[in-house]
Order: structure tokens, then C-alpha cells, then sequence
């Protein structure tokens, strides 16, 4: 597991939901702009929710991996 320092707490727009969970940065990286520098095709989401834009959850995982097409806006969650 990440230790906590490399993790933050982030919330991911795409065109149909709204994901909220936890991406791992790399060592010494605390911005999600130095994350989506270095991220590849998918971005890896632990902890996840996952809701439509009108407010319903469509479901929680542990882990899923979100295409870095499809993301609109990512932000960290305060």
C-alpha cells in the first residue's frame, strides 16, 4: 500500500459521472497536475464511487481504472 503522503483524495468528471476516490502520486508529486503528466492511457482509482451527474450512485469497487479520454475534470477533494 502507498504510503498516505502519496496519496490524494480526488473527484473525476467525465461526460456521464462523477468519480470520487483516491489516486496514488508518484514519490515527491502532491499535485494532480504532476499526476496526469505522468499518467498513461488509464488512470487507477482506489476506493471508488461512482455516480451519474443527476446524483444516483451507481456503485463502489475497491479499484477501477478510468480511460484518460473520458475525464473532464479532475480535482482534489478537500
Amino acid at each position: 500500500m502507498a504510503a498516505e503522503e502519496n496519496r490524494i483524495k480526488v473527484t473525476i468528471l467525465t461526460g456521464t459521472y462523477r468519480i470520487k476516490g483516491t489516486i496514488e502520486t508518484i514519490p515527491g508529486g502532491r499535485r494532480v497536475t504532476d499526476y496526469m503528466a505522468q499518467a498513461k492511457e488509464f488512470v487507477t482509482v482506489t476506493d471508488a464511487e461512482v455516480w451519474e451527474t443527476a446524483g444516483r450512485q451507481v456503485f463502489a469497487l475497491p479499484i477501477i481504472n478510468v480511460h484518460r479520454d473520458h475525464i473532464q475534470i479532475m480535482a482534489p477533494t478537500l
